[in-house]
């Protein structure tokens, strides 16, 4: 069963009690309002379909789990203070995401695939486990 939000910017899989959650945005995952919406839809779904076994595995696809905030979307607002608002309105949005994550009633585990900084790092941290490649 492949659970899919538009536009696609993370990928849910479930695999008997396995569901795994697939950041898909760019190459870096760059957290930006649609990918942060997509995190949240697809965990207060996957809230609601856990059953006892069931484990989240959280990846990213590219070389980078998360590379933090979109800061070129912040700056493409034309001014700093736009900038700035769009990075508080980030700030707030991601919030929800790492309660869910948190709350979430199932142990969940960071596959860190690549970097995870900032806010990205902020995200694997939410996670119960947190597991890294050994070569980065």
């Amino acid at each position: 069963v492949l659970l899919d939000n538009k536009p696609k910017m993370c990928s849910l899989e479930k695999r008997n009690n396995l569901w795994i959650l697939t950041i898909t945005g760019d190459d870096q995952n760059r957290l930006n309002p649609t990918l942060i919406e997509s995190l949240l839809s697809t965990l207060t779904n996957l809230s609601s379909q856990s059953t006892p076994g069931s484990v989240l595995i959280t990846t990213g696809k590219g070389r980078f789990f998360s590379n933090g905030f979109d800061l070129l979307w912040a700056r493409a607002s034309g001014s700093e203070s736009a900038a700035a608002e769009r990075l508080h309105f980030m700030v707030e949005s991601l919030k929800p995401v790492a309660a869910a994550l948190i709350s979430l009633p199932m142990p969940t585990i960071a596959a860190i695939n690549g970097h995870a900084s900032a806010a990205g790092f902020l995200l694997a941290i939410c996670h119960d486990y947190v597991f890294m490649r050994s070569d980065q």
